[in-house]
């Protein structure tokens, strides 16, 4: 018996994301001062937040059009290339679901897809690339693959917390394609990826009870 997410709880979500990337600030800009320009920590922090702040009056019942605007007050908020990109997973995990006022299991699992294919959409990354995406998709996967053996919602979200941490770990086996890490080449394989690190972080806090 699946319970539905309802309004309260996908507030409650992006409140504990905000929250853990408020806590993580200052390892976010020690990860980005290796290969980035050490902004991502307070990017993060205040765009979350700023996405978290705009709705968690709940006077938006369709939670679709929630997200939505949650995505547009980041990125207003954060204009930086990775606030634009976290801003644009918000906004298309809007579109998929305008129209729904519960969250079925089904439909979390389609809220991370969509907010992972605003992301690859608008950032043109792939898979192996070193980007954000290598600490979220390992997290989708195992979100999906639990929901499919017929585990609680719950548990698989603790699955796939795990599992985008390990993808956050994994990359440095990888060497950077995009950004300013790229420059390094072959030298940026051994970093992990701050990036990732937001993906990773975002599965935790949203595991998280």
């Amino acid at each position: 018996m699946e319970n539905n997410m309802n309004q309260q709880e996908l507030i409650a979500m992006l409140g504990r994301i905000s929250k853990i990337m408020g806590e993580n600030r200052d390892y976010l800009i020690e990860l980005d001062s290796v290969v980035g320009d050490s902004d991502l920590g307070l990017t993060m922090s205040d765009g979350f937040r700023s996405a978290y702040d705009s709705v968690s009056d709940g006077m938006e019942p369709d939670l679709g059009k929630m997200l939505y605007k949650a995505g547009k007050t980041m990125g207003n908020k954060v204009p930086s290339t990775m606030g634009t990109l976290m801003a644009a997973g918000f906004m298309r995990a809007g579109k998929v679901l305008k129209g729904k006022t519960e969250l079925t299991d089904k439909d979390v699992a389609s809220l991370f897809q969509a907010y992972e294919d605003g992301v690859a959409d608008l950032g043109k990354a792939k898979l192996g690339e070193k980007t954000f995406l290598d600490g979220f998709q390992p997290g989708i996967d195992a979100l999906a693959a639990g929901l499919d053996a017929g585990i609680s919602l719950e548990m698989a979200l603790q699955e796939a917390a795990s599992a985008a941490w390990a993808g956050f770990e994994n990359t440095t086996a990888m060497v950077a394609v995009h950004g300013r890490a790229a420059t390094r080449g072959e030298a940026s394989r051994s970093l992990k990826d701050p990036g990732a690190a937001v993906g990773a972080l975002i599965m935790k806090a949203v595991a998280e009870k």
